[in-house]
C-alpha cells in the first residue's frame, strides 16, 4: 500500500512538473518518490535484478541518467531521457497493457478508432518479452 502511494504521488509530481513548464523541483521529487514507490511495490532486490539485467543496462542508464540529470537540474533533457529509458525497460509490458485496455469499454473502442488502431498494433506486438 505504501509503494503503490508513493508510485502514484511520484506520477502525479511528475506530470505536474511537466505541466508547469518542466519544474525541476516537482520533476526531482517525482522521480525519487516513484523510485522509491518501485522498490517498495516490488521489493529492493527484485528491483535491482529488473534494473541491472545485463540485457536492459543500456535501458537503464537512460533512465538512471536521467533522473541524475533532472536533479542536477537539467530537467528538459533529464525528461527526455528518462521517457527514452522508460520505454526500453518496460516495452515488454506494452502488450500486455493494450490487451488490457482494449478490453476497458471506453478506452477500447478509442483504441480501435481506424487511425489510432494501426499505432496501438505496432506497439502491441512487441516480441521482446521481459
Amino acid at each position: 500500500e505504501i509503494g503503490m502511494g508513493l508510485t502514484g504521488f511520484g506520477v502525479f509530481f511528475l506530470f505536474f512538473g511537466m505541466i508547469l513548464f518542466f519544474d525541476k523541483a516537482l520533476l526531482a521529487i517525482g522521480n525519487v518518490l516513484f523510485v522509491a514507490g518501485l522498490s517498495f511495490v516490488i521489493g529492493l532486490e527484485r528491483t535491482f535484478r529488473f534494473f541491472f539485467q545485463k540485457h536492459k543496462m543500456k535501458a537503464t542508464a537512460f533512465f538512471l541518467g536521467g533522473v541524475l540529470i533532472v536533479l542536477i537540474g537539467w530537467p528538459l533533457i533529464g525528461m527526455i531521457l528518462e521517457i527514452y529509458g522508460f520505454f526500453l525497460l518496460f516495452r515488454g509490458f506494452f502488450p500486455v497493457v493494450v490487451g488490457f485496455i482494449r478490453r476497458v469499454p471506453v478506452l477500447g473502442y478509442l483504441l480501435n478508432l481506424p487511425g489510432i488502431s494501426s499505432l496501438v498494433d505496432k506497439v502491441g506486438e512487441s516480441n521482446n518479452m521481459v
